[in-house]
């Protein structure tokens, strides 16, 4: 079952969304809703990465490698001084 609601756009959005639903062949409203499935989508996902790894680094004993630690070793990657992964303190 489907409901409606309103969504208010600023005028260059809503052309934009016209001329893409006439490009594609499909409604507006198709198109909006398909769009905030994705974004929903998206960030549940991202949300839910995010709560599984603060209880991962809440329980005891939990080890971390400092951020400076990989940013470091980032930055070797390619050269011909490039570094091994550091190890988790």
């Amino acid at each position: 079952m489907s409901t409606t609601f309103s969504v208010r756009l600023d005028e260059e959005t809503k052309d934009r969304l016209e001329r893409l639903a006439k490009s594609v062949h499909r409604p507006k409203t198709y198109l909006c809703a398909e769009a905030i499935k994705d974004y929903i989508e998206a960030n549940e996902w991202q949300i839910t990465e995010i709560k599984k790894a603060v209880e991962k680094a809440d329980k005891p004993g939990a080890k971390f490698i400092d951020h400076e630690e990989v940013e470091a070793w980032l930055k070797t990657w390619g050269t011909k001084k490039e570094r091994k992964p550091p190890k988790c303190a």
